[in-house]
């Protein structure tokens, strides 16, 4: 009884100390500017008067259009051809098939950093700059969710797959009407990571866009607060981040169940 109540005071003490800068956040943005700097998070002044302000000063709920039409597109393309190029890893075989799967864990190695400036001349030399295509098109196929989509395909019967050929399905069918149906927890901690990293991308498009109206919402919102449009204002500051950080949140909240089951039933192994 005593070890558990020990366990469970560090574990509250644990989410108090990871939520708070979160509720810190959220509490300012709702503060006049001059009960910003205050630690405590309640304040009987609440307001919108900040999230106005961003509404106002920058067109973020077009570049909240621009990011969810952004981070879904890549999101489904990871999923589907990540998940195709994991099944035939897994399941089929062809020459030179070891060698591409470790071409492929080479390229986890790799920085973005280093394939940025190449990555942006082809950008250009095809011409596709300021438009959606050149935020999509090179986050289109993900190292690591051919790893884990590998890794998964491994674990299942392959007794489950050989009967499914002998009743004369395709690949892909076995892939998308067989395997799919077993693979929710995996796709979906695929999805959520991709969505995640792909929403909070600010780099790339500040290299590739340039039009206003295509900036997504990491990006104009790093320029509202860097560029000085903020006016050097906290609390502006804090609605903005509180308006970017608040869609990855509500994801990772309402398919955290999924996360963990796959994290805990299936691991990168051999």
């Amino acid at each position: 009884m005593i070890k558990s109540t020990v366990i469970m005071f560090f574990l509250l003490a644990g989410a108090i100390v990871f939520a708070y800068p979160f509720l810190w956040m959220l509490a300012g943005s709702l503060k006049p500017e001059l009960e910003i700097a205050n630690l405590w998070l309640w304040t009987s002044n609440a307001s919108f008067h900040n999230f106005q302000q961003v509404l106002t000063k920058i067109p973020i709920g077009r570049a909240f259009i621009n990011s969810v039409i952004v981070s879904l597109s890549t999101t489904l393309s990871v999923v589907v051809f990540g998940s195709m190029v994991g099944y035939a890893l897994a399941r089929l075989n062809f020459h030179g098939k070891k060698i591409l799967y470790t071409l492929i864990l080479f390229t986890m190695m790799i920085p973005f950093q280093i394939t940025m400036i190449p990555q942006y001349i082809l950008m250009v030399k095809l011409g596709i700059t300021d438009s959606y295509l050149s935020l999509i098109i090179p986050t289109m196929m993900s190292a690591f969710s051919i790893i884990v989509f590998r890794q998964f395909f491994m674990s299942l019967p392959q007794a489950l797959i050989d009967a499914a050929r002998m009743d004369g399905c395709s690949e892909l069918r076995i892939l998308f009407n067989l395997i799919y149906p077993l693979s929710r927890s995996t796709i979906i901690t695929v999805a959520l990571l991709t969505f995640m990293a792909t929403w909070n991308d600010v780099l790339w498009p500040l290299m590739v866009i340039r039009e206003r109206s295509l900036m997504t919402m990491p990006q104009l919102v790093t320029i509202f607060v860097i560029g000085g449009e903020a006016e050097a204002q906290l609390g502006p500051q804090l609605a903005a981040t509180t308006l970017l950080a608040l869609p990855v949140i509500l994801a990772y909240a309402f398919f955290q169940r999924y996360f963990i089951d796959s994290m805990a039933s299936s691991g990168i192994k051999g």
